[in-house]
């Protein structure tokens, strides 16, 4: 029997799309090019037999606090909470701790007590009614008043650049940086708008519902999603690359893919087609995975305890780095975001650890000795503690999934104008002008994160009348 719908792409948007339409009585076909389900969930044996790495993403704040996951209630996942939710190291001084608990994360900047309870307090306390609204910038929208007068106030402060930001609510330099390592996430020049939000919203994330990893790596979410689709009837193939949707025979066709496979995938009337060629890449990456014969040795022994840590230094050194990012430069002291999962997932077969720096979009460069100087900057000694060590730069990272375009993990510049505009501006921009078909990628609203919400929107366009 014919499917009714097909999804094509099994990161967590497409499989969040194939399970709402299965849940809705639709007869669902899910193929996925590679040989494992997940996409950017996916994980494996790097480095050495054991050692579970995460292939792409492994803090899973946005996950608590989506509504597609909320809605989905999945079973035979646990969720597992570093000490400490994020750090920010610097040379001379002890680190930034971002607790679950805000006032005590408040107590720890002193001067700037107040100033972290007045902006990334205050954005927490709009609590899981805010997060959702963020989650779905163009709606629809449950939330209560209450909702919209914190989104208001997070809204004026998340226009502004994260230097202009930082500069104007923080004094001391310990809370300026602790906001550019939160905004830096953005992969944007942090003097440009809507820079300030991104640092907001994740740093409030880690009071609301922390920076969780899943328990035995990402592949573990990404299997029970697989296996709540299977349970509801659907089919799930792996190994099936779909290179033109004529191959395709159903009234219903959702693609977790970005506008430049999407174009090679389909022809398009020439306006659509237009506006997706000026859809625009970020920034690639540059991903370091290690297996480490114990903990890394950091100079202040508290940033052993967090999930993630940023290594930048002052506001002053991250914003110029990522200024020569997007300028198409190598910073020589890049921004650093590095996750150690065996402070809150011991179950990974050892000490295991990522990081990445940012790059210009397909940058061939080596960027392993800048990654591992700035750490061994934090943490004299930890070149001793290297095992093994496995990179992937933008080229490989596009070839194990073609959605990382140049090495992008945000499936597009997440700039103010592509902020709704993702891939063109529109209500709805999830549905194409081909009759039935679909968008749900990152390259969608709400834009980057393991949170689902592309492929919710579109599996709720796809069951309209």
């Amino acid at each position: 029997m014919s499917p009714d719908a097909v999804v094509v792409g099994s990161g967590p948007n497409g499989l969040v799309a194939a399970i709402l339409l299965a849940r809705a009585g639709r007869r669902v076909l899910l193929l996925e090019a590679a040989g494992r389900f997940g996409g950017g969930l996916r994980s494996g044996e790097l480095t050495l037999p054991g050692r579970v790495h995460d292939l792409g993403a492994t803090v899973m704040a946005m996950t608590l606090a989506s509504p597609a996951f909320r809605e989905l209630r999945l079973q035979g996942v646990e969720f597992a909470q570093p000490p400490i939710a994020a750090a920010h190291p610097f040379d001379d001084r002890p680190a930034v701790l971002v607790h679950r608990d805000v006032r005590r994360t408040a107590e720890g900047l002193g001067r700037d007590a107040g100033a972290w309870l007045a902006t990334v307090g205050a954005t927490a306390g709009g609590g899981l009614p805010l997060a959702e609204m963020l989650l779905k910038p163009l709606g629809p929208w449950t939330a209560p008043p209450s909702a919209y007068v914190r989104a208001a106030a997070f809204g004026a402060m998340a226009a502004l650049p994260a230097t202009t930001f930082a500069r104007s609510a923080f004094r001391t330099a310990e809370g300026r940086a602790a906001i550019a390592g939160m905004a830096a996430h953005s992969m944007l020049d942090l003097r440009r708008p809507i820079t300030a939000g991104y640092g907001l919203m994740l740093a409030s994330l880690a009071h609301t519902v922390g920076w969780p990893v899943v328990r035995g790596g990402s592949q573990v979410l990404a299997d029970a999603l697989v296996a709540e689709l299977r349970s509801l009837g659907g089919e799930a193939v792996t190994g099936h690359r779909v290179r033109r949707l004529s191959e395709l025979d159903a009234p219903t066709i959702v693609l977790d893919v970005t506008p430049r496979q999407f174009m090679s995938m389909a022809d398009l009337p020439d306006g659509y087609a237009r506006r997706l060629r000026g859809f625009r890449y970020g920034p690639g990456v540059f991903k370091l995975d290690w297996a480490l014969d114990g903990p890394v040795p950091w100079r202040d022994p508290a940033v052993a305890d967090a999930g993630t840590v940023h290594l930048g230094g002052t506001l002053e050194e991250i914003v110029l780095s990522e200024a020569e990012t997007a300028a198409g430069r190598h910073s020589p002291r890049p921004y650093v975001l590095l996750v150690q999962p065996y402070a809150a997932d011991p179950s990974r077969g050892g000490h295991t650890l990522w990081a990445y720096c940012h790059v210009p979009n397909g940058s061939p460069a080596d960027m392993t000795d800048a990654v591992e100087t700035q750490i061994e900057r934090y943490a004299p000694g930890f070149r001793d503690r290297v095992l093994a060590r496995h990179a992937m730069g933008p080229a490989a990272l596009e070839a194990a999934n073609p959605n990382l375009v140049g090495g992008d993990l945000s499936g597009g510049l997440a700039s103010l104008g592509q902020f709704v505009r993702r891939p063109v501006w529109s209500p709805a921009p999830w549905r194409t002008p081909l009759p039935g078909v679909f968008l749900c990628s990152s390259s969608t609203p709400p834009g980057p994160g393991v949170h689902g919400m592309g492929g919710w929107q579109a599996a709720r366009l796809a069951l309209r009348p």
